[in-house]
């Protein structure tokens, strides 16, 4: 049994969604899985609504955006046979009930949770029927069904116990009967209510769903030939790594490879599930395996990841004591309360800083949490730069510019730069 997954901008147009049915038609006799991603940026476009909404704007303009968005692609799949998809149409009108209701009140990442996700199921249900169309006969099937979650909105952690029973007791026996279309990032709270993964969360969905089936294989089909060393539209001369550990594979992840979401890996590897990153525009490029090396690492040249849009926070004690041991306990605190993941923290004796992704709501929540305490110092956007395996004495004046470099940090295997 295998899993793909397919991204936004593998599904972004007509001419994509195409394509994904001309990869499955080649794996006809194979039992597989399709994870499905929103299509292009639709999530772009389901956050400025999810915005709107809490800030009481008019939605329409972003929901008529949304409905050409996806009405335009279905038309040049189908044409005159186009209100065949009336399942579509029925996901809008949820929509707009959704929009119509008080929700404000329950939070930012619970109306999140709640709006969000429809850009997967209008994906999903689009790629469904149209390759029933195409005689790539499938059943579509709603995540949520299958993967339980806890009711921690746009971060929810799996129930292991409860999704692997669904799983593996219930979905796959459809999938072993036939091609079966699902959602990444999304599951269900014990209250009922949607919940999320966390942004770029459909690859861990497939890694679920492989681990709860056994499957042989995952593969992500991606627009690039496989996991790069560094982003290609960043940096010239970048190199394909063909063969990566499972270790390697977690860092990288853990750094900010937008390639592989950084909880996809654990569940394969638990397994020894290999997964397969290829392209979708060159199929039959043998792209990037990650598998089991244990603890032996194969990457041998440098690895730039680079993240924008970071926030640095330092904070100090008002009266000038030493950062101790409570102090510590209740930044930490504070932080996992507003959901912040940490990208890089320093701490000296009477400070500490950490770098973030500058998400505003949860940085608020951090900040108005601990302001009556500590000294903050806040900058903003700023660059996170990591170098994995960086080369002894390298000159990294061609990658960081004339930047600023703001605060430095080493370890074993990497070392990363806040620039400004």
């Amino acid at each position: 049994m295998l899993v793909f997954k397919f991204g936004g901008a593998s599904v972004k147009s007509a001419d994509a969604v195409k394509n994904v049915a001309r990869i499955l038609s080649m794996h006809q006799e194979e039992q597989i899985l399709v994870v499905v991603s929103a299509m292009g940026k639709t999530t772009n476009l389901m956050e400025e609504l999810v915005t709107k909404y809490m800030n009481k704007q008019s939605t329409e303009e972003t929901l008529d955006q949304l409905k050409a968005f996806h009405r335009e692609i279905i038309n040049d799949l189908m044409g005159d046979q186009s209100r065949q998809f009336y399942e579509v149409e029925n996901l809008f009108i949820e929509l707009e009930c959704a929009l119509d209701t008080d929700m404000i009140s329950s939070g930012y990442d619970f109306v999140y949770d709640q709006l969000v996700p429809y850009g997967e199921l209008i994906s999903t249900r689009i790629i469904s029927q149209y390759l029933n169309q195409q005689n790539v006969v499938n059943r579509w099937l709603d995540a949520r069904n299958f993967v339980v979650t806890s009711s921690h909105h746009r971060r929810a952690r799996i129930n292991w116990d409860t999704t692997k029973n669904l799983i593996s007791k219930r979905a796959k026996k459809l999938i072993e009967k036939q091609l079966t279309i699902t959602q990444g990032f999304i599951g269900r709270t014990p209250e009922n209510t949607t919940s999320t993964l966390g942004r770029e969360g459909s690859d861990y969905t497939a890694a679920i769903f492989a681990y709860c089936l056994d499957a042989t294989s995952v593969t992500i089909w991606k627009d690039v030939p496989g996991v790069m060393n560094a982003d290609p539209k960043r940096l010239e001369n970048t190199s394909l790594l063909p063969d990566i550990s499972f270790k390697e594979a977690i860092e990288l992840a853990y750094y900010g490879a937008s390639v592989i979401h950084p909880k996809t890996i654990q569940p394969l590897m638990k397994k020894k599930i290999p997964l397969y990153v290829k392209s979708f525009v060159d199929t039959n490029a043998a792209g990037t395996m990650v598998h089991d090396h244990g603890l032996q690492g194969v990457v041998e040249v440098p690895c730039y990841i680079f993240k924008d849009n970071q926030v640095m926070i330092s904070l100090s004690s008002k009266d000038f004591a030493f950062i101790v041991e409570d102090n510590l306990s209740h930044i930490f605190s504070a932080l996992a309360s507003a959901g912040i993941q940490i990208n890089l923290m320093q701490n000296t004796a009477i400070s500490f800083s950490i770098c973030a992704n500058n998400d505003e709501v949860r940085i608020k929540k951090f900040l108005d949490s601990i302001g009556d305490t500590y000294l903050i110092e806040q900058r903003e956007d700023l660059q996170l730069l990591t170098i994995f395996n960086p080369a002894d004495s390298q000159d990294l004046t061609e990658i960081t510019g004339n930047k600023e470099q703001l605060l430095q940090h080493r370890t074993e295997n990497a070392l990363q730069l806040i620039l400004q």
